[in-house]
């Protein structure tokens, strides 16, 4: 499903084509696309991203579309990748002097703009940042375009999308309700499929059993 076809979608299952309704729709897709976003991590979202530590500066820059940190390695000076451990800013500045320096342990979220490294990096080293990222919406391009939620999660995102529309329009309670639920049961299987089908095999795991829905 494309924009274009989204919105139609919505129009036709409201009945209205109303200038202020249509006009918020772009709102509802992008309200719609945060909550599947933070709700379900899918393998699709996530990318990787090389960058630079520095002699003496703690600090590594996140990536402009981070969202959250799935890991994060720099690679010392015999090439061997060093995998660093999470831990709290006040672990950092309460264990760690800052006048420490090595090849860094330990990262922490600082703040929205970057991580804090510890020990501060003695030398310069590559690092990569595994992350999920915040893909572009669907709103973000014309009605011909598409992400991969609109041809993936099409009813994820279409009954999303109508619960807004909904609350907006001051539906009837039962109405409402059923967009919701149908939402809800959309997202807890697009949940299922991100964070169990996806990241298991017959192989290793045997058949994934779970109760048909």
């Amino acid at each position: 499903m494309n924009y274009g076809e989204l919105r139609q979608a919505v129009i036709d299952t409201v009945e209205s084509d109303e200038a202020t309704l249509v006009a918020s729709i772009p709102r509802f897709v992008t309200v719609t696309e945060e909550t599947i976003l933070k709700t379900v991590r899918l393998n699709v979202f996530k990318r990787n991203a090389a960058g630079t530590v520095t002699t003496g500066n703690p600090y590594l820059a996140v990536p402009l579309d981070f969202l959250s940190v799935f890991s994060l390695h720099v690679t010392d000076g015999s090439g061997s990748a060093q995998f660093l451990e999470q831990k709290d800013v006040s672990f950092i500045r309460e264990f760690i002097a800052p006048a420490t320096t090595g090849v860094p342990r330990f990262y922490a979220q600082y703040d929205v703009d970057n991580f804090l490294l510890a020990p501060t990096p003695s030398d310069t080293f590559a690092a990569e940042i595994n992350y999920f990222y915040r893909p572009a919406s669907l709103t973000s391009g014309d009605d011909s375009t598409t992400t991969w939620i609109s041809l993936n999660a099409t009813n994820t995102l279409l009954y999303g999308v109508l619960v807004e529309a909904a609350v907006f329009q001051k539906f009837e309670q039962d109405v409402l309700v059923m967009y919701q639920t149908r939402f809800v049961q959309s997202l807890e299987r697009l949940k299922n499929f991100g964070e169990g089908l996806e990241t298991v095999d017959n192989y290793r795991y045997g058949q994934v059993r779970q109760p048909r829905t």
